[in-house]
């Protein structure tokens, strides 16, 4: 069983910054590859970007890349998403979850509020 919890959500202009954190307990929290989700008003949870066990290898959905980054400090069980140029599209619930290594979730975090005003 992993436990994941979310930090660093909310409300922030067009074109600034975030970065969320995850942190991740749980005996083999370290050996899963982790990812980020988000859910906005209306729509369907969609991937955002996910990180293997290692952190040597990154992938990122076309609309975030060049602006989100996601990286992990096996350490700490912590997994960050470094967002920048934020848009008003970004606006969703963000969600971390352990995951397969086809990325697949397989336990998820509670959540954190992300919104980006015009």
């Amino acid at each position: 069983q992993v436990q994941l919890v979310e930090s660093g959500g909310g409300s922030v202009q067009a074109g600034g910054s975030l970065r969320l954190s995850c942190a991740a307990s749980g005996r083999t929290a370290s050996s899963y590859a982790m990812g980020w989700f988000r859910q906005a008003p209306g729509k369907e949870r969609e991937f955002v970007a996910a990180i293997s066990w290692s952190g040597g290898t990154t992938y990122n959905v076309d609309s975030v890349k060049g602006r989100f980054t996601i990286s992990r400090d096996n350490a700490k069980n912590t997994v960050y998403l470094q967002m920048n140029s934020l848009k008003p599209e970004d606006t969703a619930v963000y969600y971390c979850a352990a995951t397969y290594s086809d990325l697949r979730p397989r336990y998820w975090g509670q959540g954190t509020q992300v919104t980006v005003s015009s």
